[in-house]
């Protein structure tokens, strides 16, 4: 089974397709940071945005500096460790290269966003000096500590607390906190504003997507092979993981619009985070909790295209091009 201790090498006859494939897939969505073109933010930053946009955008991009990397310690320390398909591993490797490209991607943000050293410094510093930041940084760590000290899967409760790592990264970190800042970008996109920055998150959020995807196949596969692993005390643990997630993603919220951004509200992120965990719970098989409406109708299509720009260009301009449909059902 996936989550059986060992470590096997054999990819013929290969056991678990899928995940061969979205490595496959995840090759066909190559991009590079030197793609996005950031000279038209830099008149946005300094000439159109107001005083609280500023004070966003700084807290977003101190948020970015690190939220990456955190994602990928997870994956080398832990999911590359206990799931037991050469298939996902190769996977797993493209998303860890991924998740290097998107710390280039908000290094190069950053270096152009905030030139001064010195300001550089205390936006990657966030973690430990900006406390609606390290709430969120303390929330991510807790649960990479949660599995820290375990070699290997031995026991039933031990593949439950693997699982829950692997909920909490795809549904709360990556599933949550990145589709929160993504709203926030997207927010500004819709106001004309760091066209550049949205460019490059088109990619990281068809990225994020695909991560998503795999943990949730992941997580499905384990569900087929191990039924009785899954009760609905774990599903009452998942409920107040995101819950707390919410909670901590809130708190980042109330700081970002501390200063009053006209168009965006406390109220209508609460209830945007509520409706993308209602689709992260469906995911997992779990009953929606909150039963609410998207009120961002910027999300809604997000910049379709975009993205179809992005395809185009990969056809005509590099070796292997993508073919077929991209899916935004579950996307928000």
């Amino acid at each position: 089974m996936i989550l059986d201790p060992g470590f096997n090498l054999t990819l013929r006859p290969m056991k678990y397709p899928t995940f061969y494939e979205m490595y496959r897939n995840g090759i066909k969505n190559t991009w590079t940071v030197d793609e996005v073109d950031f000279s038209t933010d830099l008149v946005d930053l300094h000439q159109k945005m107001t005083p609280a946009e500023k004070h966003l955008i700084g807290r977003l991009v101190a948020f970015f500096a690190t939220g990456d990397s955190i994602v990928g310690n997870n994956l080398v320390l832990n999911l590359y460790k206990h799931i037991n398909s050469p298939e996902a591993r190769l996977y797993l490797s493209r998303q860890l290269y991924e998740e290097a490209l998107h710390v280039q991607f908000y290094l190069t943000l950053l270096d152009t966003y905030i030139p001064h050293p010195d300001e550089r410094a205390k936006a990657f510093s966030a973690v430990d000096n900006i406390p609606s930041i390290k709430a969120k940084a303390d929330f991510c760590f807790k649960w990479i500590d949660s599995i820290n000290d375990l070699d290997s899967l031995k026991t039933l409760e031990d593949r439950r607390k693997f699982v829950m790592n692997l909920i909490c990264f795809a549904t709360c970190i990556e599933g949550l906190f990145f589709f929160a800042a993504f709203a926030y970008v997207y927010f500004l996109r819709s106001k004309g504003l760091l066209q550049g920055l949205a460019t490059g998150t088109n990619w990281v959020f068809r990225d994020e997507s695909m991560h998503i995807a795999f943990a949730n196949e992941v997580i499905q596969t384990v569900r087929k092979e191990e039924p009785n692993l899954f009760n609905e005390q774990m599903n009452e643990m998942i409920l107040q993981m995101i819950e707390d997630a919410i909670d901590c993603e809130m708190a980042f919220a109330k700081d970002i619009l501390d200063h009053g951004v006209a168009g965006l509200s406390l109220k209508d992120m609460r209830q945007y985070l509520e409706f993308v965990a209602d689709q992260r719970l469906e995911s997992l098989h779990i009953e929606p909790r909150f039963n609410v409406k998207n009120p961002f109708p910027f999300m809604e299509l997000q910049d379709m295209q975009e993205l179809a720009n992005f395809f185009e260009r990969r056809v005509s301009a590099y070796q292997t091009g993508v073919s077929g449909s991209v899916s935004f059902d579950e996307s928000f």
